[in-house]
């Protein structure tokens, strides 16, 4: 069975300047094999149906920036699974708005160089089902999504929901994990969530030989990944 480290959503480029130590301490740490990012790996605010913030960078200058730490991912995990997220289907969304074709884009790892990630909606690895959550929210989607799959999922999606849950019948017992996510709540592409009161979780979900385990970052002043422990990185 696999070991497997479940990264949460990154939104480069504006992950947690610790972020990327963290899931290269917890992959060595736990001894995985097996790496899935759960989707949103870019944020792409400035290719969005929603109001651009005006302290963001323009598109050429994201995309720029972002392909430079998706960079520093794939350096860090070459052979990996990408469940593609909302932010991440951007692109393929406007383009589809006005008439577009998806197979007149280029593909996910031909866009970030990353020819070992395999991009794809959803994969299962040992009947664990994993993908990014798009359409699922609620107070517990991992729970709620494992009910309607009636099988172990784990997903991210939504930044504040973060931990496992479990379901039981008297035949089999099923488990459901929110990732947490990896963002920098600082950054300018978050600015819109600065008076809702329910807070990112910064975590990373582990599932060892079937078994979940969930990580929470600790990233608090005076702690190991604190993003002043990071600067010029």
């Amino acid at each position: 069975m696999s070991k497997v480290l479940c990264i949460g959503d990154i939104h480069e480029p504006v992950s947690h300047p610790g972020y990327l130590q963290f899931c290269k301490d917890l992959y060595d740490e736990w001894g995985c094999d097996t790496v899935v990012f759960i989707g949103d790996v870019a944020d792409f605010q400035a290719i969005s149906f929603h109001a651009n913030n005006p302290q963001c960078p323009g598109a050429t200058d994201e995309y720029i920036l972002t392909k430079q730490q998706i960079q520093k991912w794939y350096k860090a995990f070459p052979k990996a699974t990408v469940t593609i997220g909302n932010h991440d289907e951007r692109v393929i969304r406007l383009a589809e708005s006005v008439n577009i074709p998806s197979k007149f884009l280029r593909d996910y790892s031909e866009i970030w160089k990353t020819p070992g990630w395999k991009w794809q909606h959803d994969h299962i690895i040992d009947d664990v089902y994993y993908f990014h959550g798009t359409g699922n929210g609620g107070i517990h989607p991992a729970y709620n999504a494992a009910g309607k799959m009636l099988m172990s999922v784990v997903m991210g999606h939504l930044h504040a929901r973060s931990g496992v849950q479990w379901r039981a019948n008297p035949l089999r017992r099923i488990f459901a994990m929110d990732t947490g996510c990896g963002i920098d709540i600082d950054a300018w592409q978050f600015a819109y969530g600065k008076h809702i009161k329910t807070r990112p979780i910064l975590s990373v979900g582990l599932v060892l030989d079937e078994i979940p385990y969930h990580e929470v970052m600790p990233c608090g002043r005076g702690e190991k990944y604190h993003k002043g422990n990071f600067r010029g990185e």
